[in-house]
């Protein structure tokens, strides 16, 4: 499997270098002849930010496969219909101290990042809805005003607190980043994903019956309407937990579904656990990109993902047939 080694040359990249052979014998329990502070680095320091990014690009790509069938077209993801952007605005809200403190106290962070994407998610997915079917032009549109409004509430919370380490934990969820992952933050990302993923996978022939449309599936025996409101809430909760962790990330369940399906078809039996690990694998190697192009500084992952997905994005766009293939 290519996961053990994408998350050893994951590993090795950073400001001290490690060899590739050394973190990959760790993972693998073998940590005889390693000196202790590589071992201390390695552990402690890089694989749980390895493991995240892992979970979180698989996470956001079931959720972008979600999306898809939901609205039967490819073009549909977390981040460009701002439902990522929504869930940013919640954490940030949060996080400083801005939600009326009746409300606070029956929140956490993850919970306020799922109420700021599943509001989101909502409003576009009724905006563009209309007479029965949704408009292609109208959800794009829907979904880019819906980012933008977020985003400026998320650069509003940004610009509003005087505390210099407070902001820069708001530019974490603007543009995404592993760099604060410790062990601790794992358990809730893994979880969500994982469970995401397996109603996911018992929902696979309802999803294959909706990409040929709402009344077909119906004729099928398909509850569309308890389906359709079964993805809203999961697509929330999934990418809400995930930004909580990570922050917004772009472009990954647009890029990694699609490639997905060009490869595997559409039955959502293969796509579902292809894109988790394809997905996972992408966002690890992206990661590590991030931190490898400027010597002694790292990128935010967000921005690598948006070089590699804004041209995918302009190249979909421009095709005539969104169909699925």
């Amino acid at each position: 499997m290519a996961i053990l080694p994408a998350l050893a040359v994951s590993i090795a990249f950073g400001s001290i270098s490690i060899p590739v052979a050394t973190t990959f014998s760790m993972l693998l329990g073998n940590g005889a002849g390693v000196e202790e502070t590589l071992k201390v680095i390695i552990l402690q320091l890089r694989l749980p930010k390895a493991i995240a990014a892992f979970f979180v690009g698989g996470g956001l790509s079931l959720v972008g496969v979600a999306m898809q069938a939901l609205v039967r077209n490819p073009l549909a993801e977390p981040y460009v219909l701002g439902v990522s952007g929504g869930a940013s605005a919640g954490a940030s809200l949060f996080y400083l101290g801005l939600v009326p403190t009746l409300i606070a106290t029956q929140l956490d962070l993850a919970f306020a990042s799922f109420l700021g994407a599943l509001l989101s998610i909502s409003m576009v997915y009724l905006v563009a809805r209309s007479s029965g079917s949704l408009s292609v032009s109208r959800l794009l549109l829907a979904g880019v005003a819906m980012a933008s409004f977020m985003a400026a509430i998320s650069s509003f919370v940004y610009f509003a607190t005087p505390d210099l380490n407070r902001m820069r934990s708001v530019l974490f969820w603007l543009m995404g980043s592993f760099y604060h992952i410790t062990w601790a933050d794992l358990p809730a990302a893994i979880a969500v994903t994982l469970a995401g993923g397996g109603i996911l996978l018992g929902l696979s022939r309802s999803l294959d019956a909706m990409l040929i449309g709402e009344e077909p599936a119906q004729s099928l025996g398909v509850p569309v309407e308890s389906v359709k409101k079964i993805l809203i809430v999961l697509s929330a909760l999934v990418t809400g937990t995930l930004v909580s962790v990570s922050g917004a990330i772009g472009f990954v369940g647009l890029i990694i579904p699609h490639s997905v399906r060009s490869l595997m078809g559409v039955n959502h039996r293969y796509v579902l656990p292809g894109s988790f690990l394809a997905g996972g694998i992408f966002l690890v190697l992206a990661d590590t990109l991030a931190r490898s192009i400027l010597p002694g500084q790292q990128l935010p992952v967000g921005i690598v993902t948006a070089i590699a997905g804004v041209p995918f994005f302009l190249f979909l766009l421009r095709r005539t047939d969104y169909q699925f293939k």
